[in-house]
């Protein structure tokens, strides 16, 4: 069945590429410079041929296992990509002969599957296996461009595979002195994404830094952003490298911008502002200004899952009373809190209005908590904060738990894998009193 689908789709790309205007000479279909052209809704343009094809396709499936190449599989998955088409069927059919059969795959190839799954975003962990394993031989000989490329779509589909990472980090270095500073920029963006320090961890960073050193002012200013933000994650930022991003020339021009991108660099601001104050006591500024900390109105709601409801409702159950407890807090250092709590010494819950609270914005006023007391972060971990197939938290929630820490919190971690294991309501109770006796245990035996 997968294989007479894919079969006649790639017949069908071949028939629209016959049938659209002319172009470049016939050979392998690069997904990059495919998706680097626009696509039209013109009458001649091969996507609008074979529209209703794979329409038919998708919805059609004989079952026969029958012989294609390696080529056809790409050809179907680069005009996938190069259509933005995130088709289930025709993408199952593929991941199962990449699974299931033997043939060679060239560097080609393979970099063509690797960015179009990444694009896709469609995840197969066989798949992904298979491509690594594959791709490793190949990386000495790939262009810094194609090693960011792959580093990027692998990031995308957050699937972390240590021994190609680590060749990766090594064709960066090996050719540190032409290596494109765009390239250098996804390499370290895709590490952070995926909070992976190589093993040559200090010969890396002194490239970074080195490169950063003379061209980070030219970089277009969410790209300084971003790239500053992925050197916190990964614990590398530097302070005048924090100083060039948070001057006032730069980071005013993100304040009151409302589009996503916008808000998007305004949140890796805030957590770069954070990491200077909460992780470089040396630091002597500039910092963002305290306008900029307030998070002003309250999104509109997203859908609550089910973790977070029922985190809440059991909270709420513990804590007894509406005053002992925050809930869904958003922090000046651009993170939110599911819940906190503060705790006496005998571990008993206190009203959280009595007592100044340094991590709003504005803080809250109030008098200083007992100096016994303990102030608790909960945070919840969803599957999608975890690489794939993992429970290691991806870079930007690593990032957030160190911040939290830093702030003076106990933070009470609630990953979804053992929630799950949770059956009735005492469990779950049980759990959260169980969880905050550890992290205060924790911290009085330091």
């Amino acid at each position: 069945m997968a294989a007479r689908l894919v079969k006649r789709c790639a017949c069908l790309l071949s028939e629209a590429a016959r049938l659209a205007p002319a172009g470049p000479p016939a050979g392998r279909l690069s997904l990059a410079r495919v998706a680097r052209k626009p696509l039209t809704s013109s009458a001649t343009s091969p996507s609008s041929h074979s529209e209703p094809l794979m329409n038919h396709l998708e919805d059609k499936c004989l079952d026969l296992v029958e012989q294609f190449g390696p080529e056809e599989l790409q050809r179907v998955l680069v005009a996938l990509a190069a259509q933005n088409r995130r088709s289930l069927p025709l993408l199952r059919a593929i991941s199962y002969h990449l699974v299931q059969k033997p043939f060679p795959l060239n560097k080609g190839v393979l970099l063509d599957l690797a960015y179009a799954y990444g694009k896709l975003g469609f995840h197969q962990t066989q798949v992904f296996q298979r491509l690594a394993t594959d791709l490793l031989p190949h990386v000495p000989s790939l262009t810094s461009g194609e090693v960011a490329r792959c580093a990027k779509s692998f990031a995308l589909l957050k699937w972390l595979n240590l021994p190609l990472f680590e060749a990766f980090a090594q064709h960066v270095l090996s050719r540190a002195q032409s290596v494109a500073m765009s390239d250098l920029c996804n390499v370290l963006l895709a590490f952070a994404r995926l909070n992976f320090r190589p093993e040559q961890e200090e010969a890396f960073f002194n490239l970074v830094h080195e490169k950063l050193g003379s061209q980070l002012a030219d970089l277009d200013p969410a790209l300084q952003v971003d790239v500053l933000w992925a050197l916190c994650v990964l614990q590398q930022a530097r302070a005048s490298e924090l100083q060039a991003v948070l001057r006032p020339e730069l980071h005013t021009q993100f304040l009151g911008d409302r589009s996503p991108r916008g808000q998007s660099t305004l949140q890796k601001l805030l957590h770069i502002n954070a990491t200077a104050r909460l992780e470089h006591p040396e630091y002597a500024g500039p910092l963002l200004p305290a306008t900029a900390l307030d998070p002003g109105p309250p999104a509109p709601e997203r859908k609550v899952t089910p973790l977070q409801k029922e985190l809440q409702e059991t909270l709420k159950g513990l804590l007894g009373g509406a005053d002992r407890g925050r809930f869904s807090v958003a922090t000046q250092y651009g993170w939110v809190l599911d819940a906190e709590v503060l705790l006496d010494a005998e571990g008993q819950f206190l009203p959280l209005r009595d007592f100044v609270a340094p991590h709003l914005s504005p803080p809250s006023g109030g008098q200083l908590p007992p100096p016994t007391a303990k102030r608790l972060a909960f945070l919840r971990w969803e599957f999608s904060n975890f690489a794939s197939r993992s429970k290691d938290l991806l870079g930007r929630f690593v990032l957030a738990r160190r911040h939290v820490l830093a702030a003076g919190f106990l933070v009470v971690d609630v990953p979804y894998y053992e929630w799950l294991e949770l059956r009735s309501e005492w469990q779950k109770a049980a759990y959260l009193k169980d969880k905050m006796r550890k992290s205060v245990a924790e911290e009085l035996a330091k």
